[in-house]
């Protein structure tokens, strides 16, 4: 393989300039930058078409998004939030940021999300909501984890973050719990550049969402509640539209990526893949393997070494725990065992859709060589 050339984990996909620089034009001639302005609302408009919701809130980036998505519910200050540790920081920060408490749950061996078996055990009498992960873009068990709340009568906010354009049932992701929150950041299957969207149940939602999106004012001398500024611009609204037009291009590139490693590593000892859930629609924004050092021979840190030597740039994610960051160390009790050992084993392969396939095929013939060599010592 050409060691000069790096394969990265992920690649933003970029439309052609030129359909990106005839949708800015407009901003030159509305000189509306931001607030709210005519891209946003036409990205809005399509985004609720794409994504089957009726009710569709954008922002600045997706953390913000879930911040803003955990204070409009009211939830009690201290109350707590049962979660997974197996995400990215930004789930936990939220929930922290909002003078809430994250109670975390173990995990699915085989989806890595949330276990909902495991949730009932965690409910207090303190509990006011549950906040489960879309993890890799695989749906977490919407219809219990929906059950549990109604019985407990808390509330449940999704982070979809991965999960932009998958269905359940021809059913879109966003319209299950209360809210849910998708990323729209560069390196997602979907980008807005930065950028995040909450969907939601409640249309009554939609008039307090967006005064903690901008600082609560309702008029220009008029400020009803406290907010913050976490409104997308126009720059990121161009992007948006434009990409739009590209995403389900991309997702069949990815499923054709996603299936050639499959085909290649699933019959690998000590290697584990995902597969399609059945009636769910995927978007294959990630590709995660399992690697089992007693089986493959090598852990999953000497397998990540092996890779960056050929120039090839896997990542260990998620890892660490966020239980386990220096910020939340020992400050919260949590009985993990399933998603410590996930974390400690789990890599993600370089998945894009502008990946070629011999690349692809390359990096599988590494792992197996490695495999191979492994098991003649």
């Amino acid at each position: 393989m050409n060691k000069e050339n790096p394969i990265m984990v992920t690649k933003s996909f970029l439309p052609p300039i030129e359909e990106y620089k005839k949708e800015i034009e407009r901003i030159w001639e509305t000189n509306w930058l931001t607030n709210m302005g005519p891209l946003h609302e036409e990205f809005k408009c399509k985004l609720k078409s794409y994504l089957k919701s009726d009710n569709l809130s954008l922002f600045i980036n997706g953390h913000q998004a879930l911040e803003v998505a955990l204070k409009s519910l009211d939830l009690k200050e201290g109350g707590e939030v049962i979660t997974t540790p197996f995400t990215f920081a930004s789930t936990t920060h939220a929930i922290v940021n909002c003078g809430l408490t994250p109670v975390f749950c173990d995990i699915e061996s085989e989806t890595y999300n949330m276990d909902a078996g495991k949730i009932e055990e965690l409910i207090t009498e303190r509990t006011v909501a549950i906040l489960p992960v879309h993890v890799f873009g695989n749906p977490c068990n919407v219809k219990k984890i929906g059950e549990i709340a109604k019985q407990y009568n808390v509330k449940v906010i999704y982070d979809a973050a991965h999960t932009f354009g998958v269905e359940i049932n021809s059913e879109g992701i966003g319209s299950f719990g209360d809210i849910s929150m998708f990323s729209l950041h560069a390196t997602k299957v979907f980008h807005s550049i930065e950028g995040g969207v909450l969907t939601y149940r409640d249309k009554g939602l939609e008039q307090k969402l967006r005064n903690l999106k901008n600082f609560g004012i309702v008029g220009p001398e008029n400020v009803i509640s406290s907010g913050g500024n976490s409104k997308m611009n126009e720059f990121q609204a161009a992007m948006g539209i434009v990409n739009l037009r590209y995403v389900d291009n991309e997702i069949i590139k990815r499923k054709k990526i996603a299936y050639l490693y499959r085909d290649k590593l699933e019959d690998i000892k000590g290697i584990r893949v995902l597969k399609d859930l059945p009636g769910v629609k995927h978007n294959y924004s990630y590709f995660p393997i399992i690697v089992n050092e007693k089986e493959f021979g090598m852990t999953r840190d000497d397998l990540f070494e092996k890779l960056k030597e050929f120039n090839i740039f896997s990542r260990k994610y998620f890892y660490p725990l966020t239980t386990e960051y220096d910020c939340y160390k020992g400050k919260f009790n949590a009985e993990v065992p399933i998603a410590k050992y996930i974390s400690e084993r789990v890599l993600n392969l370089p998945i894009y859709g502008s990946l070629e396939h011999e690349a692809v095929e390359k990096i599988c013939q590494i792992i197996i060589e490695e495999s191979q060599k492994e098991k003649c010592l």
